[in-house]
């Protein structure tokens, strides 16, 4: 059994590249041999909306060994990547999907190796982007001709697969959760490390990820002004923003005039990995805020550090939480509902441990259980 893993992996930094080095970690710990096959352009940087793609000093990243062969924009490469990984005789063709922008590349890999023999299993993240574009089902209907089984992570997502491909090979499986921050340290010393000492009697709420429009830090922010005991929450947001010109104007606005501004952290930029544990260590709760959702890889982070979750009810973000009690659930993407389900979290904290909801989902979806379950699946394709 041999694997080719034709992803996102180091250099490239962010959640993708995170999750693959993990993955990729776990099935050397079950002994598959398994080679990385990584993007030589994976954003022409026109089209990025960060700050850079890349790693950095700070970040802890594994530096997993992989050949760059694959560029997002050029026909060729895709050609003389499939032709390089054919050489290596896989028996499966391992992939990533999270956006249609990517079905060419991947898709027309996954098309010249099934016609050498090699099986295509692929880890979707999304079938279709939260913001949408006039490509998006053409390139997925391509993409899905192309390949033959499919792991999903979230209810919404099995639902749109299954909508585009009625006959689809598949298997449900939780995002595991991220395992490279580090253990969760003592509050107290998360907070002097981050510099906020003097908010350590507050309820300290989380917003964590890139900022986008779809992921609702606007709807977060009327929420806040509400909440009762005003002056006993404390919020912190951290991430970098992939927002327009004017959205980032229009935030900016919002957070100048916000009433209770003196209650708010503001880390608009890439959190590097060391920062990750002090955030998470620090907070008391994990707010989703999101207008819609598949799943969710900063949940993934919180369920690390035992930390419940607020989320709405959109996407697959109910089915994080519900079935494990790991948080509450804000019924429709609204301040008022985001507001009560943050008071919600706080009252239930009297009687609810949600640490141990917490450890009892991390026994069951782990990394290695993740592995095993995709050879599970090539064995039902093959």
């Amino acid at each position: 059994m041999k694997i080719a893993y034709l992803s996102t992996f180091y250099p490239f930094r962010g959640g993708i590249a995170q999750f693959n080095a993990l993955l990729y970690r776990n099935f050397e710990k079950l002994n598959i041999p398994v080679s990385a096959y990584n993007f030589t352009i994976q954003y022409p940087e026109f089209l990025f909306p960060g700050q850079t793609q890349y790693s950095t000093s700070e970040d802890n990243a594994d530096a997993i060994p992989s050949q760059r062969t694959i560029s997002s924009i050029n026909p060729i490469s895709y050609l003389q990547t499939a032709s390089k990984i054919s050489k290596e005789e896989p028996n499966l063709l391992l992939m990533r999907y999270w956006l249609p922008f990517f079905a060419p590349a991947l898709g027309t890999v996954a098309k010249k190796l099934k016609k050498k023999g090699t099986k295509s299993i692929v880890i979707v993240d999304n079938m279709i982007p939260h913001e949408k574009r006039f490509f998006d089902e053409a390139f997925t209907k391509y993409f899905l001709k192309n390949t033959d089984a499919y792991i999903v992570m979230s209810k919404s997502v099995e639902k749109e697969l299954l909508e585009r491909k009625p006959d689809a090979k598949y298997i449900f499986h939780p995002h595991p959760i991220y395992e490279h921050f580090g253990e969760k340290i003592e509050r107290k010393e998360a907070l002097e490390k981050l510099g906020l000492s003097e908010i350590e009697d507050k309820k300290i709420l989380l917003y964590f990820g890139f900022v986008r429009k779809y992921k609702g830090l606007d709807l977060l922010l009327e929420a806040f002004k509400n909440l009762e005991e005003k002056d006993n929450y404390f919020l912190i947001i951290a991430g970098e923003s992939y927002l327009s010109d004017s959205e980032n104007k229009a935030l900016q606005t919002i957070l100048d005039n916000h009433p209770k501004k003196q209650n708010i952290n503001t880390r608009l930029r890439y959190v590097s990995d060391q920062e990750v544990n002090l955030l998470f260590s620090a907070a008391d709760a994990n707010v989703l805020p999101y207008r819609h959702a598949t799943q969710s890889g900063v949940s993934a982070i919180a369920f690390h550090f035992e930390v419940p979750s607020v989320v709405t009810d959109v996407g697959g973000l109910r089915n994080l939480i519900e079935p494990y009690n790991a948080g509450t659930i804000a019924e429709s993407a609204t301040p008022k509902a985001i507001q009560n389900a943050i008071e919600e979290l706080f009252e239930n904290k009297k009687n609810v441990d949600y640490g141990e909801n917490l450890r009892v989902f991390k026994e069951k979806y782990s990394w290695e259980n993740l592995a095993t379950k995709i050879l599970d699946l090539y064995q039902q394709i093959s």
